[in-house]
């Protein structure tokens, strides 16, 4: 089974997706967007910007944690990650990223 997007609305009301990987594990999730054009435009930014291992931000948080943030060209952050326990499986989530994102189907549930 492959990875998927999902796009669902929030409960303020917007736009978002996130990408799964083929055991359902949630890889990365994206911002609020007011209409589903600006997400599924996200979700093309996705796509194209995923392989590309200089794309991605890896960031450690104040509680020691890891997580990273998938940029696009312009260095707008389009998908963060939920954090991880150690170095190597914020690593891992990347790879599953790069692995997943480019051939991803979608599953819409706003519709």
């Amino acid at each position: 089974m492959a990875g998927k997007f999902e796009i669902y609305k929030d409960k303020a009301g917007e736009f978002r997706f996130r990408l799964k990987a083929s055991n359902g594990q949630s890889i990365l999730a994206s911002e609020g967007y007011k209409a589903k054009s600006g997400c599924t435009n996200g979700i093309a930014s996705v796509r194209k910007n995923a392989p590309d291992d200089a794309r991605y931000e890896r960031k450690t948080t104040e509680s020691g944690k890891f997580r990273f943030n998938l940029k696009s060209g312009n260095h707008q952050i389009i998908g963060t990650s939920e954090s991880y326990e150690s170095e190597s499986a914020r690593d891992n989530g990347i790879e599953s990223v790069k692995k997943n994102a480019p051939d991803a189907l979608i599953n819409d549930t706003t519709d």
